[in-house]
């Protein structure tokens, strides 16, 4: 699994646990579908979450992959079944792989534009985000719903609503992503968890694996 491709796939996860909707409705857990273009490589990914949780899963290649995190960014391991090369890997993030990775976010300012349109049913209007080199990102944001605190990536606090239509960032990389669809199915027993027979290693370690190096 090629470096850059792991880096779009974990800034993916960090940002779709950001989504959930239905107008005016406020959830405590359900499960969501996103589609991506990850370098130009379209992904459907599906998240689950709960109020203090969530698990996105979804293919890169060869692998089924499962990013765990909490809402409190306390907690973050990517675990990657690679069934055709009996691989089973848990790289676990330590504190300071947390504190790089939030560090890594770009600081936006945002602009309300006053342009609305509807995005998979959702009452959307944009803002346009501006990072601190300059660079303008149009982010298309909901008042239709609210979810748990802590859910929302911090570059995104403050635009004035849930992101639906947007760019996540990881580690220099980025990536667009569409909220499709969201239930409030629960999540099955074991999502945010590390199934037994995985090999529990360092997130520095898995990223070797995947081609080393940024």
């Amino acid at each position: 699994m090629n470096i850059k491709f792991f880096n779009v796939a974990l800034g993916i996860a960090l940002t779709a646990t950001a989504l959930s909707a239905s107008a005016q409705k406020s959830y405590t857990q359900g499960v969501l579908n996103l589609t991506t273009d990850a370098r130009g490589q379209q992904i459907q990914a599906k998240t689950y979450f709960t109020a203090d949780s969530s698990a996105i899963a979804f293919t890169a290649g060869p692998a089924q992959i499962k990013v765990l995190k909490d809402n409190k960014d306390s907690f973050f391991a990517v675990i990657v079944d690679v069934s055709q090369f009996n691989v089973k890997k848990a790289g676990v993030a330590s504190p300071a792989d947390i504190e790089e990775m939030t560090a890594s976010y770009p600081k936006f300012t945002f602009a309300p534009s006053g342009e609305t349109k509807q995005i998979s049913g959702f009452n959307c209007k944009k803002v346009v985000a501006t990072d601190a080199k300059g660079t303008k990102y149009d982010i298309w944001v909901t008042n239709d719903f609210t979810l748990p605190a802590g859910v929302v990536p911090s570059y995104y606090n403050g635009v004035g609503g849930i992101p639906v239509q947007y760019t996540s960032f990881s580690q220099g990389q980025s990536a667009s992503v569409t909220l499709n669809s969201v239930t409030e199915d629960k999540a099955p027993a074991g999502t945010f968890g590390i199934p037994a027979g995985f090999d529990k290693i360092t997130l520095e370690e898995l990223k070797a694996m995947s081609g080393g190096g940024n």
